[in-house]
């Protein structure tokens, strides 16, 4: 596998973006189109007050066939009841209209604030033309769906097919606050010119989403509009599964990665790893209870090392199996607890890691053999500024 310096989108997939008006500036709009109709697979929010265009994309993705994607930002579409649901099926309607397609192979994503009717007839406006203006940079199509991000994020890799032509892997994603998946993610779109049926697409991206962005958080709430959606055109021929499948962990774990490090007044990434743990599950509450501890993520943001700290996060994981005697942790590499307790360290050296821009937290359970990695960002006055204004900005 060989990831690209520059993302590009794969053979057949092309995008476009505009500014519809939703947005006071900057685009709001964007389209993501394959030549051809693709295998397609997705997975949306358990969230039980689910977006108009989660309703409507449950039902389409159904046929495991899709062509586009339209998405836009700033409105949500999300408690507005029966007329939102006909807003989406219109905006469907309108991308599919411009692509020369069938409406149901477009799935609508729409994402920002909770609870106001989606300006569909802007939306309609706005998707007028944009088939004309499709080309091949992915960021285009990333700045499109941006909300509180405060850059586009796209990533691409490149692996050999089965007859050694090059397959691209392309993901598109956005997000920074109510960032707390559940069987699904923020908005990701992913994009192969891979040849992959939708049955075996739709296990590995399951697969995928539960190790990489069901294990990503910012601030613990999880989006009423959380959809991760692929999109498999074949335009490049077949691949081997177990090579495809790696290359689409590592994608998406690069992806989890940036929506991390962009969190809503995020300064630090957290990445965290949990291991001897006596079962996966164990592993994995361990580590979302110390990704998503606010007195975790304020030490990191204050660089304070206070590590009683972390006892109370694993601690509190009442279900998993801890022997506390058993537990140890580190951070960038230094020993911090021992056997349950808090161990002799450097401070300063400690103090000076947790304020680099990338912090490790590594914890030992000490009882078996399974592991678990999660990513989240420190909590600062930023995340507050930026949340306690977010329905009137």
């Amino acid at each position: 596998m060989k990831a690209h310096s520059v993302a590009r989108l794969p053979l057949g997939f092309r995008c476009a973006a505009t500014s519809c008006g939703l947005k006071e500036d900057g685009d709001d709009l964007a389209l993501f189109a394959s030549d051809v109709p693709a295998s397609a697979a997705a997975v949306f929010t358990r969230n039980h007050f689910p977006g108009a265009p989660i309703v409507v994309g449950r039902e389409r993705i159904a046929a495991g066939s899709l062509q586009a994607i339209v998405a836009n930002s700033k409105v949500s579409n999300v408690g507005t009841g029966p007329d939102g649901i006909e807003a989406a099926r219109r905006m469907a309607s309108a991308a599919a209209a411009e692509l020369g397609i069938a409406p149901e192979r477009v799935l609508m994503s729409s994402t920002g604030v909770i609870g106001v009717p989606l300006p569909i007839d802007r939306i309609e406006a706005g998707i007028e033309g944009l088939g004309r203006r499709l080309q091949e940079d992915p960021l285009v199509g990333a700045r499109g769906i941006m909300t509180t991000d405060t850059h586009p994020k796209a990533w691409s890799c490149e692996v050999r097919g089965r007859d050694d032509t090059p397959v691209t892997i392309t993901v598109v994603a956005k997000g920074s606050g109510m960032v707390a998946p559940d069987m699904a993610t923020v908005l990701v779109f992913i994009f192969t010119d891979a040849e992959v049926d939708a049955r075996p697409l739709d296990a590995m991206l399951r697969r995928v989403v539960d190790r990489t962005f069901n294990m990503l958080s910012v601030d613990s709430d999880t989006s009423t509009s959380d959809t991760c959606a692929i999109l498999a055109n074949g335009r490049s021929g077949a691949v081997d599964a177990d090579v495809f499948e790696e290359a689409l962990l590592h994608g998406c774990t690069a992806m989890a990665e940036m929506l991390a490090r962009d969190g809503e007044g995020a300064t630090r990434l957290l990445r965290v790893r949990v291991a001897g743990a006596s079962t996966p599950g164990d592993a994995r509450a361990v580590a979302r209870s110390l990704v998503e501890s606010p007195l975790i993520k304020t030490m990191v943001h204050g660089g304070d090392p206070n590590v009683g700290r972390i006892l109370m996060a694993v601690g509190k994981c009442v279900d998993a199996r801890v022997e506390p005697e058993r537990v140890s942790a580190t951070i960038a590499g230094a020993r911090v607890v021992d056997a349950g307790r808090r161990a002799e360290f450097d401070e300063a050296e400690v103090r000076s890691a947790l304020l680099d821009e990338t912090v490790d937290l590594q914890v030992d359970l000490g009882v078996g053999a399974d592991h678990a990695r999660a990513w989240g960002c420190d909590l600062s006055h930023g995340y507050v500024d930026e949340n306690a204004a977010y329905y009137s900005s």
